[in-house]
């Protein structure tokens, strides 16, 4: 057996790291894509059962708190809000953190998302739910809030990678979900399309990221570590004579 190199396995490994992100994001575009098809193919483009058993369901709980919460939800993650206010903020942040990387990342999957999602609404042109609550554009499938709401998840979870930020990532988004169901602006099948295309634009440019990411990434833990022990140094009272 003839041994590599430790360079080139550590490139191998890189470009393993790499294919991975972008494979699955392909894949899940893809699902949604597929998922889009099969609804348009039904009899009369007719929702499916759990579709109809999901939205009859939501409708019964309607009620004050629930209005307030899904219509917070509408204008967090769709609109000026959502589309521009939310992603140039955080991409500001992430420049005053010195992290022009991933503030460009999460700049252009965001950008990139709602791009991918407007396609697919004028593709496929599904009717949305009757009983709708709020105002929304042609096109149910996929969900544009949806879809927002897990690009976002993922790519603060691929700049800021700890467990926690994954937990809230999902959450976020399967409360994004909820509250366009409960609001009557998208079929369920919608969002599932909507959290697929988020995911996976996600997931496709952090593969092409990658690299830039990670080192960014490094050398800002770096600058904390030494900025931590400069605290901690300073913060020693030295011995009295």
């Amino acid at each position: 057996m003839t041994a590599h190199p430790k360079g080139e396995r550590e490139a191998s490994a890189r470009r393993l790291g790499r294919r991975v992100p972008l494979v699955s994001g392909t894949a899940a575009v893809v699902i949604a894509i597929l998922l889009g098809v099969l609804v348009m193919a039904r009899a009369g483009r007719a929702p499916f059962d759990l579709d109809e058993e999901w939205a009859e369901d939501l409708v019964e709980l309607r009620g004050p708190v629930g209005d307030v919460f899904a219509f917070g939800m509408n204008a967090l993650g769709g609109g000026l809000v959502g589309v521009f206010v939310v992603p140039v903020l955080t991409a500001v942040v992430l420049l005053f953190a010195r992290r022009p990387w991933a503030a460009l990342y999460f700049i252009v999957a965001s950008a990139l998302s709602a791009g991918v999602v407007q396609v697919l609404k004028q593709s496929f042109m599904r009717a949305r739910p009757e009983d709708i609550l709020v105002a929304s554009d042609t096109g149910s499938f996929p969900s544009g809030h949806v879809g927002n709401a897990a690009t976002i998840a993922l790519a603060i979870a691929v700049i800021v990678p700890t467990v926690w930020v994954y937990v809230v990532g999902a959450a976020y988004t399967v409360l994004m979900a909820v509250s366009r169901t409960y609001l009557g602006a998208h079929w369920v099948t919608d969002t599932i399309g909507g959290a697929l295309v988020g995911v996976g634009v996600a997931l496709v440019l952090w593969a092409l990221f990658a690299t830039q990411l990670e080192r960014e990434r490094l050398a800002w833990v770096d600058r904390a570590a030494r900025a931590a022990s400069t605290r901690a140094q300073a913060s020693i009272t030295p011995p009295r004579e």
